[in-house]
């Protein structure tokens, strides 16, 4: 599998709607499935090129076209003739550093959403943009790689179970947006679990390496937020639209989608406030720690201070020091030691220095 990656600085100076690849490529070959179905049953298949789901452009029922691996322009070419999709939309669809969107040409609604595709860490690299076009009786996903993201939609249709064979296509674009939505609880879900982890760890054992988990949390919470408030706009305008091909019946599912994109930002808002103050903690336990090491350091020397002192006098080189001479001189000594270090200790703990 390739993993070549090409930048928009290679399409610097074509005009617009010039279609070259921009991102990852993930796949060696494009991966092309149907899934035509109505109530009462369901074809699905793969097919080798765009020119085998023309039966199906014109089809009764409802068809479902995923397409795993955009990097090959010629079958995005054919596939922009087919269903008459406009030059700056497949543009936009190979391109695939876009923020989520919406655009309504009337005879279509393209919609661009970003997923994680169930990665267990979220970094540079690791989200993925999925294109959505939502015709009268058809759907198309484009996807940068293949994942388990969108096998319960495909699931409930070979079953039939739920309303999803009942409704339209933009019903089933809903569930796809639904699907990514329900992906970003998971990811939150183990971000919270981290968070609570890291929690125990400041409070007993903070090191570098919870520093470490802790920034890379706040990252991966900057990620999930670049990719979700714009989701918001994505489902207020879907839900708000005029456009025949959504109908009237199928608004209060966007608005379901719209309340759970909601908490989805309030969580991710909520979780980055944590993480902000999780770093002040850290640093607050890094500086609490090194006063106590300060603190006994401190208590040690002081102890030491009046021996040195005692032990200075006795070991200068003057010839008549009457207790140099004495025969219980050196005994002497260590208990005048030893009572000084044991009074200081005693006045240190009633004064509450340790």
């Amino acid at each position: 599998m390739s993993s070549q990656v090409k930048s928009r600085s290679e399409k610097a100076g074509l005009p617009p709607g010039a279609l070259v690849h921009v991102g990852k490529r993930f796949h060696d070959t494009t991966k092309i499935s149907v899934l035509d179905y109505d109530e009462k049953g369901f074809t699905e298949r793969q097919v080798h090129s765009i020119d085998e789901c023309r039966p199906f452009k014109d089809s009764p029922s409802m068809t479902w076209i995923d397409i795993a691996g955009i990097h090959d322009v010629s079958v995005l070419e054919e596939l922009g003739t087919l269903f008459g999709l406009h030059p700056l939309i497949m543009e936009d669809i190979l391109n695939t550093d876009q923020r989520p969107k919406i655009e309504d040409s009337g005879d279509y609604i393209y919609v661009v959403l970003r997923s994680f595709n169930g990665a267990s860490r979220i970094a540079e690299g690791t989200s993925e943009q999925i294109s959505i076009v939502l015709g009268p009786r058809f759907v198309i996903s484009l996807r940068e790689r293949e994942g388990k993201l969108l096998e319960p939609i495909q699931e409930r249709i070979r079953s039939g179970k739920g309303r999803i064979r009942k409704l339209g296509a933009d019903y089933l674009a809903h569930a796809i947006i639904d699907a990514v939505v329900d992906n970003f609880f998971i990811i939150l879900e183990r971000i919270g679990e981290d968070i609570e982890t890291i929690e125990e760890l400041l409070v007993s054992d903070p090191t570098n390496e919870t520093l470490h988990k802790i920034q890379r949390l706040k990252k991966e919470m900057i990620l999930m937020r670049k990719s979700v408030w714009p989701l918001r706009e994505v489902i207020s305008s879907l839900e708000r639209s005029e456009s025949a091909l959504i109908q009237d019946s199928t608004n209060i599912y966007f608005k379901d989608i719209y309340d759970h994109t909601i908490q989805v930002i309030d969580s991710t808002e909520t979780y980055r406030e944590i993480l902000s103050g999780m770093l002040d903690i850290y640093l607050s336990s890094i500086s609490n720690r090194m006063n106590q090491v300060m603190k006994i350091l401190t208590i040690i020397a002081t102890i030491f201070m009046p021996l040195t002192f005692l032990a200075g006098i006795y070991g200068m080189n003057f010839e008549y020091m009457p207790e140099l001479k004495w025969r219980f001189g050196y005994a002497l000594v260590w208990v005048i030691f030893l009572t000084t270090a044991i009074v200081m200790i005693i006045y240190f703990r009633r004064k509450k220095w340790m």
